[in-house]
C-alpha cells in the first residue's frame, strides 16, 4: 500500500512540475539528438548553436529557458563566452545504440528565470593579492579568484603567486591544472568524490595535494615532461614546451553546471629562431574525463607535438586510427603518485598524425598543423575515483569506446518550432 501511495505521489509531483515548467516557459521548439553508432554511449555533450536556435525561434530568450526530455528537465546552460561551444549546452547521461531522442526547448521570450542545477564542472583561476614581489617570489597576501589574469613578468615556477600554480578545470570525474609559468605543462588531480573540489586545493600551500586528501590528490609527476596533453614543438630535434614567450594571459571563459572552459593566449612563443602567437582553448563537460584542446596559431609551425610523461611502471599503447576510430597515444600501469593504477591517453585525428616518438622524459606524437590549428582530447583514469577503471582491460575498452565516439559525433537537428 505504501509503495502504491509513493508511486501516486511521485506521478502527481512530476505532473505538477511539468505543468509549472509549461506555465513559466510557454513557448517551445523541439530537437532530435541522434547517435550514429550501433553501440550505446554515455555523458553525451549536446551543443545547439545560436544559428540553429535562431532558425527555430527568432524570439528565443537566453535568460529564461529549459530543456526537457519528456517530463524530465535536463540541466543546461547558455554559452556566450566560448565561441567554439556557443549556444545551449546540455549533457545526456545515456543515449542508446542508434537512438534518436526527441527533446523540447521551452522559453519565455520576455522574462528572466534562472535555473539552479547541481554543479558538475568547474573552471577557476586564483592568484594572490595584498602581498608584494621580492625578486621572483610573491610574499604575503591572500588568494583571490579571478576570471582573467595577465601573467606578471616576475612569475615563474614556485613563485607562490598562483594557487596550485595555474588554472584548474574539472568534471565530476577528474580534475586538471596546467602550470601558468615557463613550464606550461598539464597535470592531473585524481578525485575520490563527484563533488567539485578545486576550490579546496592549494589553500594551505603547494605540498598538501601531493599526498592523499579527503577529496583526492595530485596523481601525476610532470617534471620536465609533456605531462598529459601539453603543447610542444620540436626545436633542433628536441621537444620544447611553451617556455619562452613575450607575454601570456589566461581567462575563465565558461564556468557552468555542465560545461566549463579556459582560454590562454601565448604571445611570441619562441621555437628555435621563430616566434608564434597561440590561442589554447581547454574545455570539459559533465560526466566525462575528456578535456578538449583547441589550438589556433598565428604564423603556425609546420608541426607540433603533444605527449605523456614517460614512466617505467606504465605500458605504452598507440594506434594510428582509421575511418571509424580516432588515433591515440596512451599509457597504463602503477604510475600514479599514490602507486596505484593510472591511465593516461590523448586522442587525435588520424589525418593529423605525423608519427610517434619518444625522448628522455615523454612519449609523444607529432601532429600536423591544419589551417593554422590543431585539435585533440586528453583524459586520465585513476583507480581511486568512484567507480573508476581498475585494470588494463577496462582501460583499453574505454579507449576503444571513446575513439569510436569521437569519430562519430552525435547529430543535432531542429525538428519543429512554435512562433
Amino acid at each position: 500500500m505504501k509503495s502504491c501511495l509513493s508511486i501516486i505521489f511521485l506521478f502527481s509531483f512530476c505532473v505538477l512540475a511539468a505543468q509549472s515548467v509549461e506555465k513559466d516557459f510557454p513557448e517551445s521548439f523541439q530537437i532530435v539528438v541522434s547517435n550514429p553508432l550501433s553501440v550505446a554511449r554515455e555523458h553525451v555533450l549536446v551543443v545547439l548553436s545560436p544559428s540553429q536556435i535562431k532558425t527555430a525561434a527568432q524570439a528565443f530568450n537566453i535568460h529564461a529557458f529549459v530543456v526537457t526530455d519528456g517530463q524530465t528537465e535536463v540541466p543546461s546552460q547558455y554559452n556566450e563566452g566560448d565561441k567554439d561551444h556557443a549556444g545551449i549546452v546540455f549533457v545526456l547521461d545515456k543515449l542508446a545504440a542508434s537512438e534518436s531522442r526527441r527533446l523540447t526547448v521551452r522559453y519565455d521570450r520576455k522574462a528572466t528565470r534562472a535555473r539552479s542545477y547541481t554543479k558538475r564542472t568547474q573552471a577557476e583561476l586564483s592568484y594572490k593579492t595584498a602581498g608584494e614581489w621580492k625578486n621572483r617570489e610573491y610574499i604575503g597576501g591572500t588568494f583571490h579568484n579571478t576570471d582573467y589574469l595577465r601573467v606578471p613578468a616576475e612569475h615563474k615556477d614556485h613563485s607562490w603567486f598562483v594557487r596550485y600554480e595555474g588554472p584548474g578545470w574539472e568534471s565530476d570525474k577528474v580534475g586538471y591544472r596546467f602550470y601558468l609559468d615557463q613550464r606550461n605543462a598539464a597535470d592531473v588531480f585524481g578525485k575520490k568524490t563527484t563533488a567539485m573540489v578545486l576550490q579546496e586545493v592549494g589553500q594551505d600551500g603547494f605540498e598538501s595535494y601531493h599526498n592523499p586528501q579527503p577529496w583526492g590528490m595530485d596523481v601525476m609527476k610532470v617534471g620536465k615532461s609533456l605531462g598529459l596533453g601539453s603543447i610542444g614543438a620540436l626545436a633542433d630535434g628536441k621537444v620544447t614546451r611553451v617556455e619562452k614567450t613575450d607575454s601570456v594571459d589566461c581567462r575563465v571563459v565558461e564556468n557552468g553546471p555542465v560545461f566549463s572552459s579556459l582560454l590562454t593566449r601565448y604571445f611570441g612563443w619562441q621555437v628555435g629562431s621563430d616566434k608564434h602567437d597561440l590561442r589554447s582553448r581547454l574545455s570539459i563537460h559533465a560526466g566525462t574525463r575528456l578535456t578538449r584542446e583547441l589550438l589556433t596559431f598565428t604564423h603556425a609551425p609546420a608541426m607540433m607535438v603533444t605527449g605523456i610523461v614517460k614512466d617505467k611502471s606504465a605500458k605504452l599503447f598507440t594506434s594510428p586510427g582509421d575511418g571509424q576510430h580516432w588515433a591515440y597515444l596512451a599509457t597504463y600501469g602503477l604510475q600514479s603518485l599514490n602507486s596505484d593504477n593510472l591511465g593516461l591517453v590523448i586522442f587525435f585525428k588520424p589525418a593529423d598524425v605525423a608519427g610517434f616518438a619518444t625522448d628522455e622524459y615523454s612519449e609523444f606524437v607529432k601532429l600536423k598543423i591544419q589551417d593554422n590549428g590543431a585539435e585533440y582530447y586528453f583524459a586520465a583514469t585513476w583507480s581511486g575515483e568512484p567507480g573508476g577503471i581498475q585494470n588494463e582491460t577496462q582501460f583499453l575498452a574505454y579507449i576503444k569506446q571513446v575513439s569510436a565516439e569521437l569519430s562519430a559525433p552525435v547529430k543535432v537537428k531542429v525538428t519543429s518550432a512554435k512562433p
